[in-house]
């Protein structure tokens, strides 16, 4: 694997400003008689077969150079000072270079919550590999169909797909993510996927990081689609069918508290940043994103208290309005949205 791929993909991603950010269409409705102290409120949730303190991590990124090593040192650094989960980027840059030590972030800390991620091109001979080598929680399987579509490098041949998830759902020996890596995972996928005995899927939807984008810098020149993909709002909103028999996460875009409360009133497990934390990672000192990055909680409780709720699971009960593209889509793709 071209090295430097990896570092135009950060490159592009801290670059890119999307036009569009689906969680500026929603509003939540304010409770002004709290039911709940501030010190009661429970940010706890479960996803992949475990309990986890925060119902936000830090999203796979990056790995397989020098500066992906360098992100990823600091991103576990914060990681383990934060309590929350780090999801490293593929792993498959590891896996045609025995010498590359960019994904080991463990050694030297042992309370750091680690999963890691590799595409579902790769059989799972592959996934295992990765597996033993890192010990992760869990293994992120991504699709990044259009990616590879637009990418001159990128897989022509796709039919195995399914074929390799539902080897990953039935031989894996740690629970199986499937993840969206910004186009939004629609409906069907969630359902086929479900056939195929996954359980958890983070829909990643447009309006953080597009791929798209990045791989046209990186030489295409189908600039038209961009935009390509579903928001991630819109694609949690086509996901409620499933939220009661799946894990479902959300990423793409998230940029602050106020969006993950957003996602978890529509149902949400849990969210995931990447491009806001390497921007974050890439400006500020680690010892100043640990300060963020744990206000961030405080911040979450003051958000779910001026709710009334007092944990994730209330949040489903919150009112809310949908403003322009959310609300004219509303209903076109399932009948009844909630």
């Amino acid at each position: 694997m071209n090295k430097n791929r990896k570092d135009e993909h950060i490159r592009y991603a801290l670059e890119y400003d999307s036009p569009y950010n689906s969680f500026d269409d929603m509003e939540l409705i304010h409770c002004s008689l709290p039911k709940y102290d501030l010190d009661e409120i429970d940010l706890t949730t479960q996803f992949a077969g475990r309990d986890w303190e925060f119902p936000f991590y830090i999203n796979a990124m990056t790995g397989g150079s020098e500066k992906g090593k360098g992100i990823n040192q600091r991103l576990a650094q914060v990681a383990e000072a934060c309590g929350i989960l780090f999801v490293t980027g593929s792993y498959s840059a590891a896996l045609n270079n025995p010498t590359d030590d960019s994904y080991t972030v463990k050694q030297d800390k042992p309370n750091l919550l680690l999963a890691t991620n590799i595409g579902l091109d790769k059989p799972y001979s592959s996934g295992q590999q990765a597996i033993t080598d890192l010990h992760p929680l869990f293994l992120q399987v991504h699709v990044n169909l259009m990616q590879e579509l637009l990418m001159p490098e990128g897989e022509r041949s796709f039919k195995t797909w399914r074929a390799h998830l539902k080897d990953y759902a039935e031989q894996s020996t740690v629970p199986v993510m499937l993840k969206e890596v910004g186009f939004g995972m629609d409906l069907a996928t969630i359902e086929t996927a479900y056939d195929l005995g996954i359980r958890t899927v983070d829909l990643s939807g447009r309006g953080g990081t597009s791929f798209a984008y990045i791989e046209n810098r990186r030489g295409g020149n189908r600039d038209y689609l961009n935009d390509w993909g579903q928001s991630t709002l819109q694609a949690l909103l086509n996901a409620q069918p499933m939220m009661d028999k799946m894990d479902i996460l959300v990423s793409g875009g998230v940029r602050q508290p106020l969006d993950m409360v957003k996602a978890f009133v529509l149902g949400a497990k849990a969210v995931g940043l990447s491009r806001t934390m390497l921007e974050l990672i890439e400006t500020h000192s680690v010892d100043e994103v640990i300060t963020i990055v744990n206000s961030w909680k405080e911040d979450l409780r003051l958000i779910m208290c001026a709710l009334g709720c007092q944990n994730l699971r209330e949040l489903r009960q919150v009112p809310y309005l949908l403003y322009r593209r959310l609300r004219e889509a509303q209903g076109q793709l399932n009948k009844e949205i909630r």
